[in-house]
């Protein structure tokens, strides 16, 4: 009787264990560029922690964000495309564009609506204690991380940057006369760095979780502007540049060395408290790496070489979107696995939902598509005809555009003069030549797809300046 009683109670255990869902860490870089980490072939840069956890996941090749932050962040959130979320710029820049322009840039929202159901209100409604520590950058006080489904919220604000990345993190001069700081972080000590600190209190939200499951966004703000790191780390990359590297920048490869260190530190953690097999843990970035010259932290270098790829953030080129991308789920992804299948940010919320046993409502619109299928097989192929890009913004690596991934195929369409440009990414990864008269076909099936995709989810336009003209010739 006792054995049966025994037995019936390690069974029940057993069970409950078994039912038990995953807890789930997303990590996300700020400018991160698809070749920046050593196992996406960087140079100068040295990631062995990164390295070490893409050994341990399943790697992807091709996998996309937008062009800039909040419409990342956004999509990932909600598992919408940001052009369907009406959110395409970040969240300072939807207040007003330039006006001296031949466009005035489309409408964007500042703030995410609280209407949307977000990926952490789905996960917290399923019982898991849900966490921001670092960016939001996804709108003011009344959108903030506590409004949709975050429990803990440690360093989210409206801003994009911090004005410096050493404590009290807190100034102004950066970003003109307005003073920005992180709240939460408030107790540190001169010579703090905020990736580590960040890295702290995530640490401090897997202690705290205890039995409950848990979602830890950890949003570091590395390796965006301001470009500062340890004197220690820079001396050490300055005395390993040479002059045939992409890359160059030695802060900048300092930067990664502590965002490096902190994934580290967080996967030991994982282990130490025997949490590792029972945890998702996901990396990316929020999109491609910015080629700008950060000249108030005193930089004369590029703060990043997205090479092979062309150009960087802000772009749709693929340097402005290509992002790495890994996933770790214990005993799902195939150890060390490689996946060349075109992949999007809006894709994590489906796969991360059926994860943790969550099941959308019947009316939800998702235009990410769950990953499981590629996760069993790699090699296999999603059932989706093309991938879309939205940016309909100038930016420092563009003017207004938008594009379409279709197999190979990639198409990008200008609003300024409507000029189409085509490559072939199997055959020209740099985008360097434009093969749209050699196709006259593929650009008109993928140019109608374009538009087609545009109208499906109501995407915001770019508008003509009626004020160009004038503008231009008082100059």
């Amino acid at each position: 009787m006792r054995l049966s009683i025994l037995c019936l109670v390690l069974l029940t255990s057993n069970c409950l264990a078994a039912e038990r869902p995953p807890n789930i860490v997303l990590i996300l870089a700020d400018d991160l560029g698809w070749s920046d980490l050593g196992c996406y072939a960087a140079d100068l840069h040295q990631t062995p922690h990164l390295d070490r956890f893409a050994t341990e996941s399943l790697r992807f090749t091709d996998a996309y964000a937008m062009p800039v932050c909040s419409p990342t962040r956004a999509a990932l959130l909600t598992g919408k495309h940001a052009a369907r979320v009406h959110m395409t710029i970040w969240s300072e820049g939807s207040l007003s564009g330039p006006k001296d322009r031949p466009l005035l840039q489309a409408d964007s929202l500042h703030s995410l609506p609280r209407t949307e159901t977000t990926l952490a209100k789905h996960l917290q409604q399923a019982g898991y204690l849900t966490a921001l520590v670092g960016k939001w950058h996804l709108g003011d006080a009344d959108h903030y991380p506590e409004t949709h489904g975050f429990d803990v919220n440690i360093g989210g604000t409206h801003w994009g940057a911090p004005h410096t990345f050493w404590w009290p993190y807190r100034g102004s001069g950066r970003f003109g006369s307005e003073f920005r700081y992180v709240p939460h972080l408030e107790f540190g000590q001169p010579g703090e760095y905020l990736t580590d600190r960040l890295t702290d209190e995530a640490l401090r939200v897997i202690e705290q979780a205890g039995d409950q499951p848990f979602f830890l966004y950890l949003a570091h703000h590395a390796p965006h502007t301001p470009i500062e790191a340890k004197p220690a780390d820079i001396s050490y990359f300055q005395s390993q540049l040479n002059s045939g590297m992409h890359h160059q920048n030695a802060v900048y490869a300092a930067m990664l060395t502590s965002l490096d260190e902190s994934v580290g530190r967080v996967l030991e953690h994982l282990e130490i408290h025997d949490l590792d097999k029972d945890t998702i843990v996901v990396f990316l970035s929020d999109n491609g790496g910015f080629v700008g010259i950060d000249g108030k932290s005193g930089q004369t270098v590029p703060v990043t070489n997205n090479a092979p790829l062309r150009s960087g953030k802000g772009s749709c080129y693929e340097g402005g979107i290509r992002v790495p991308l890994m996933i770790r789920w214990p005993g799902v992804t195939p150890v060390g696995s490689v996946c060349h299948e075109p992949v999007v940010v809006m894709d994590l919320f489906p796969t991360l939902l059926a994860a943790a046993g969550i099941a959308p409502t019947a009316d939800s619109v998702m235009d990410g598509v769950d990953l499981r299928p590629l996760i069993a097989d790699p090699a296999a192929q999603l059932d989706r005809e093309a991938l879309f890009f939205h940016y309909p913004h100038y930016y420092a690596t563009t003017t207004p555009v938008c594009a379409v991934r279709s197999g190979d195929w990639k198409l990008l369409e200008y609003f300024e003069d409507q000029h189409i440009e085509l490559y072939n990414l199997k055959d020209d990864l740099s985008e360097s030549t434009e093969i749209s008269l050699r196709h006259p076909e593929v650009v008109s099936r993928l140019r109608k797809q374009l538009h087609t995709w545009r109208d499906t989810v109501s995407a915001a336009l770019p508008t003509s300046n009626p004020d160009y003209k004038t503008t231009v010739e008082s100059k």
